[in-house]
């Protein structure tokens, strides 16, 4: 049974899986919380019309999926990253032997 809640965010959205995943999933979750604590980061401008662009977060709620997911699965994987080689050690790497070479030839004219 749908409410009035639903058909008007449902108006706002225009995504009915959006608003079923908001009342199905999320609304229950921080439906306790004592007051509505948001977290408003400002993306920048949209560049077809220039409107300022936001998203708003709610504070703890990571936290809360967080928590959840730990209690669902029993590891989690966290994977490391690795820094590429750089391109100047590519380009030192590159100009060492030509450097060799160049001294050696400068070495032989000045015989």
């Amino acid at each position: 049974m749908k409410s009035i809640g639903h058909e008007t965010c449902f108006s706002y959205l225009g995504n009915k899986e959006t608003v079923a995943e908001l009342f199905g999933e999320v609304a229950p979750k921080i439906a306790s919380r004592p007051g509505g604590y948001t977290r408003v980061i400002r993306t920048g401008f949209r560049k077809g019309d220039g409107a300022e662009m936001a998203m708003i977060e709610l504070v703890d709620y990571n936290d809360i999926m967080v928590s959840a997911s730990k209690a669902t699965s029993p590891e989690l994987v966290t994977k490391r990253r690795t820094r590429r080689s750089s391109k100047k050690a590519k380009t030192e790497d590159a100009t060492e032997p030509n450097v060799g070479e160049t001294s050696e030839s400068s070495s032989e004219e000045n015989k």
